[in-house]
């Protein structure tokens, strides 16, 4: 009888690691989440997986709390997933960046080194990481230039996984996703998609009361209107459980590497905006306003990936395109905010 693979799951409880951990589960996983303690107990997008999946309490800061999970749990594969994940966000909250985001990924593979060897790691890189690249679209070889607090910890944690992949006396198996803009309704109300497409069910629905909060504690909706910032960035946006299962096909490879995640198209929060607004029947302009604010105080862009390296290698391609992500992320906040 073939042995039951194990995953274990940093931030099993966010978008990327709720969908892991339903694909893995219906591929016959056991699967085990870590999460900080809070507490309501919530398992954010893992509480209809809770009773399916193993939970440990710890944090990337207490390489203590990692090692004695994984000791216990003793995973084939490990996906680090867990980050302070918004760039502009962690310009009010640099050290705490750098050291979830950064130090916490060097804690997961340095206890993944000691405790299980032998177990294959996953790390969760970022197209955050290219900054404003000269080259479009970007891939695996295009060089990096963070430009925000964010990018610069996922970049940290990104070459350490490269030097502990090419070390010569313990190389560890570590590889890389180097992952596009990927949304789905379970993304959090702080990114720009779900801000716009909360901000559509709202007004469609007249929706008055529990309209939720944006970044700054307001209601996402005033007034008929939403606040948003840079209106001509750029973008490459998928969906987040296809990109997933780009995850679990880098880990059954019988080498390490490194790999983009992307749809090979580009769209502006512009598009985005007035797309999900038609799709309700409502014209964008009548109900966006531009709010410096929300504009970072460092851009990025134009992001673009290449994912040709991933379909020849891996087979892999993004199998939903950006109007019918925008459409399913629509449909879930309606029916959501109703």
């Amino acid at each position: 009888m073939a042995k039951v693979k194990k995953a274990f799951i940093t931030g099993i409880s966010g978008q990327d690691g709720s969908y892991l951990s339903e694909l893995l589960l219906s591929k016959g996983y056991e699967v085990a989440g870590f999460v900080r303690r809070n507490a309501a107990l919530d398992f954010g997008n893992a509480n209809d997986i809770k009773e399916e999946v193993k939970i440990y309490y710890g944090d990337l800061h207490s390489p203590e709390s990692i090692a004695l999970a994984l000791y216990d749990f003793k995973p084939d594969e490990i996906y680090n997933l867990a980050s302070l994940s918004s760039p502009l966000g962690s310009f009010s909250d640099k050290m705490g960046a750098i050291m979830v985001t950064g130090v916490g990924a060097l804690n997961v593979f340095e206890r993944a080194r000691q405790v299980v060897p032998e177990a294959k790691v996953y790390q969760a890189s970022t197209s955050e990481m290219f900054g404003a690249p000269k080259q479009v679209p970007q891939d695996e070889n295009t060089p990096f230039c963070p430009a925000n607090p964010y990018a610069a910890a996922k970049e940290f944690a990104h070459r350490m996984a490269v030097i502990a992949r090419n070390d010569k006396k313990q190389p560890q198996f570590i590889s890389c996703g180097i992952l596009f803009n990927h949304e789905s309704p379970r993304r959090g109300l702080n990114f720009v998609t779900r801000k716009i497409t909360s901000a559509v069910a709202c007004i469609k629905n007249r929706k008055i009361e529990g309209v939720p909060l944006n970044e700054i504690g307001d209601s996402i909706v005033k007034n008929g209107k939403v606040k948003l910032g840079d209106l001509d960035a750029k973008r490459d946006w998928g969906y987040a459980p296809d990109y997933v299962e780009l995850m679990w096909l880098m880990l059954q490879q019988e080498k390490a590497d490194d790999f983009v995640a992307a749809t090979g198209e580009i769209h502006t929060v512009r598009e985005f905006a007035e797309e999900a607004f038609a799709v309700v029947g409502l014209n964008w302009k009548d109900h966006v306003e531009v709010d410096p604010l929300f504009i970072p105080p460092v851009q990025t862009g134009p992001l673009c990936g290449d994912p040709s390296k991933a379909k020849k290698l891996l087979g892999w391609e993004p199998k939903t395109r950006f109007k019918d992500l925008v459409r399913i992320m629509i449909h879930s906040d309606l029916a959501k905010f109703s």
